[in-house]
């Protein structure tokens, strides 16, 4: 406790001590409590005021409320007991006070620091993303860079298609990181993850109490990418009630949260991706036509790995670069033995079992040596196709033949998903042509 035996000396005191609690009377030599008040306020604003002053100081009582920002003020003649209370509870407002300042101090920090990363990772994502790192110098794959390359500066809704792995989601991300929205939020969404109400609420957002569960009010995706990108995968996958929703979105640009009356308008790409075929899905009255037509109106095909099979050494020999890092191993490479095995391989999960067969070889591989054939998985060798059997001595001729036949149709049926005309036209046959082969090797889906 510091005793100042004016106004004057309260506030040298002031500029050279932490003070908690300044307990002034309003009636001093030279300043007045009120005006001791005014003036600490622009030293120790944190410090907490209490007036003393007479019962009929009425206008000195509003002034050190309105101007001298009092925490109390005492009448005279006053208890010690309750004065002691009064000073009490003051040191622990101030305390409070210091604490809360501090913990927005810190909080300021952390945003700012949150805000560096985020431009950093911002950054470090436009890098990921860009064309140059996206591998593929098959006709099939230069195909679909010559799309993307179309479509990415303009705002057109995009579908892309292709089968589980084939890097949908890459090609998305590619789109958004090239284009003129990079600067926003880019958000993808399983829509097949999650049941409707979930799935509503995580792109659309609730309010507090809009169902079980929910306990505050939550932005949906398509809110947080206001001017940015949204990635709605699997969206065959949907039911038709939240298709009807969706459409509204694409064609108001608008949307309700769930137990809300309030539109809330955005300006968000829709990119959707599905590994089925949606136009299929409208015939059998899965998908509503016009949402197909909505989200279709730049269709883009990712062809499966065995339609690039030219692209499979480059893309071996990136994911040995990638995991060497990351899993902190250095190996000599792969042999050529096992390339041609990895390139002739069926690869049904596409480029993300590929991914998977390299990362599950360099862990098994020795430093410094190479991967090898015995170092692939069994499942991968058991579902390949084993060439080495059609050049059995005790084959003829025709025998051979008519088992490369075999092979070849159940590859083109397996890529065609079992559609006999689009594989009959693949293959350069008539349907009818087809269905006898079919019978003939009694190949079954």
């Amino acid at each position: 406790m510091i005793l100042a035996l004016n106004g004057q000396a309260a506030l040298e005191v002031l500029k050279n001590e932490e003070i908690a609690v300044i307990l002034a009377d309003q009636r001093m030599p030279g300043l007045s409590g009120v005006e001791l008040f005014q003036k600490a306020l622009t030293i120790q604003p944190e410090a907490v005021r209490i007036l003393i002053t007479g019962y009929m100081d009425i206008e000195a009582i509003i002034q050190a409320i309105n101007d001298g920002q009092v925490f109390y003020y005492i009448n005279k003649p006053w208890e010690p007991d309750d004065l002691r209370l009064i000073i009490k509870r003051a040191s622990e407002q101030y305390a409070l006070v210091k604490q809360n300042r501090r913990l927005l101090r810190e909080l300021q920090q952390a945003n700012l620091i949150l805000q560096q990363e985020n431009i950093i990772l911002h950054q470090e994502a436009e890098k990921e993303y860009v064309f140059e790192h996206i591998i593929g110098q098959s006709k099939a794959m230069q195909e679909v860079f010559k799309l993307v390359r179309k479509v990415i500066p303009t705002d057109i809704t995009v579908l892309l298609t292709g089968e589980t792995g084939t890097g949908k989601e890459l090609i998305a991300r590619a789109i958004h990181y090239n284009g003129p929205r990079k600067e926003k939020l880019f958000v993808s969404q399983n829509c097949a993850a999650l049941p409707d109400t979930l799935l509503e609420s995580e792109l659309f957002g609730h309010t507090k109490g809009a169902f079980t569960g929910a306990s505050q009010d939550k932005k949906g995706l398509f809110e947080l990418a206001d001017g940015g990108t949204i990635l709605l995968d699997e969206i065959a996958d949907t039911s038709a009630a939240f298709q009807q929703r969706l459409l509204r979105v694409l064609q108001e640009g608008e949307f309700r949260p769930l137990g809300s009356e309030k539109s809330i308008t955005v300006n968000v790409r829709v990119i959707s991706a599905t590994n089925k075929d949606l136009k299929q899905s409208v015939e059998r009255g899965n998908f509503r036509e016009d949402l197909f037509y909505r989200l279709s109106v730049f269709p883009i095909r990712i062809p499966p790995l065995r339609e690039r099979r030219e692209d499979i050494p480059m893309l071996v020999d990136h994911f040995i670069q990638k995991y060497q890092k990351k899993l902190s191993k250095s190996i000599k490479g792969i042999d050529k033995q096992a390339v041609q095995f990895l390139t002739s391989a069926t690869f049904n999960g596409n480029v993300r079992e590929l991914e998977n067969e390299i990362q599950r070889a360099l862990a098994l591989a020795e430093p410094g040596t190479l991967i090898t054939t015995e170092l692939l998985s069994e499942s991968l060798k058991m579902e390949s196709p084993d060439f080495s059997t059609l050049l059995d001595p005790g084959k003829s001729l025709k025998e051979v033949t008519e088992s490369l036949e075999q092979m070849v149709i159940k590859e083109k049926l397996a890529e065609k998903d079992w559609n006999i005309t689009h594989t009959a036209k693949a293959l350069g046959l008539s349907r009818v042509g087809l269905q006898k082969k079919i019978l003939r090797y009694n190949l079954k889906k």
